[in-house]
């Protein structure tokens, strides 16, 4: 079972998140039927987004993160909740893998180097934080980490990848690491976790080596005193249901809601989250009709 974890130094200067992501990224391959290039992609941005969505804490809270390069990957999208469970989707599952002379998968080739990144986070107040910054390599960690420095003026280090199976192209590990340095660091902690992070090995290669998601914060933090703030499963989790749809449709006019008939007779929904098909008879849609107009 996937997992998350929050820490923080003793001093009250360093926080740490790290997830095991495994489950979700395979399931996320595994819905949508993706690439390599695409697995690893998606795969890295639900684990920020994961860490992201954790951090929130509000019940009701959620993030959006979503990548639009010019590669042909096309837009990239992930949703998290408070509680760190994710979804998400490509533009195009099928995009050509390449890969760098060490073997790694070349995401910033498949994304696109020029492009933005767009954080939103709903707090459930309806009134979104939305934050905005371009691309410095489409590699997604680098992102991530450039999105806290500009947007929200917070140093950070953000480590996140997918070990896929060079034989099947199964996804084998998935994880990633945030580390933000709080009001209270000074120049000593800072060089310490400097010294730390240049010695870091990549998470996946912590992960095969059977390191814990504490084991890794732990790591990341040597002689620091660490403290747990929480730690708590994570999955790939879509909320899309027929009774949602029916709401989404009732904003709609009476002329939508009938074009969306097909030749069949019928109405074809997908998720993008899950590729669920929700089907509505045309007698279906009618009596939605009349139910929203005698609401009227």
């Amino acid at each position: 079972m996937d997992k998350i974890i929050r820490c923080i130094t003793s001093d009250g200067a360093i926080m740490a998140a790290c997830v095991d992501a495994s489950d979700i990224v395979f399931t996320a391959k595994k819905i949508h039927h993706l690439s390599r290039s695409a697995t690893a992609t998606l795969g890295r941005l639900l684990c920020a987004t994961s860490i992201m969505g954790d951090m929130l804490k509000q019940k009701d809270a959620s993030v959006n993160l979503r990548v639009m390069g010019d590669g042909e990957l096309g837009p990239v999208i992930a949703v998290g909740d408070s509680s760190g469970n994710v979804k998400g989707y490509v533009g195009n599952a099928d995009c050509p893998t390449e890969y760098y002379e060490n073997g790694k998968i070349n995401v910033a080739k498949a994304v696109g180097r020029t492009g933005m990144l767009n954080v939103m986070r709903d707090y459930g107040s309806g009134d979104p934080y939305i934050g905005q910054v371009e691309l410095v390599s489409g590699e997604i960690a680098e992102d991530i980490a450039n999105y806290y420095a500009t947007s929200e003026q917070i140093p950070t280090v953000c480590a996140l990848g997918v070990l896929i199976d060079k034989e099947d192209g199964e996804v084998l590990l998935a994880g990633g690491l945030l580390i933000q340095l709080l009001p209270g660091a000074d120049d000593t902690v800072i060089d310490k976790l400097e010294k730390n992070i240049a010695e870091l090995e990549p998470v996946t290669t912590m992960l095969a080596k059977g390191m814990s998601i504490l084991d890794i914060c732990k790591t990341a933090l040597k002689g620091f005193e660490v403290e747990v703030l929480d730690e708590n499963p994570v999955k790939y989790v879509c909320g899309c249901s027929k009774e949602k749809l029916e709401n989404y449709f009732c904003t709609l006019s009476d002329d939508d809601i009938r074009s969306m008939v097909n030749e069949q007779g019928v109405a074809v929904a997908t998720c993008h989250f899950c590729n669920k098909k929700y089907v509505f008879t045309k007698d279906d849609l009618e009596k939605l009709i009349a139910e929203k107009n005698n609401k009227e």
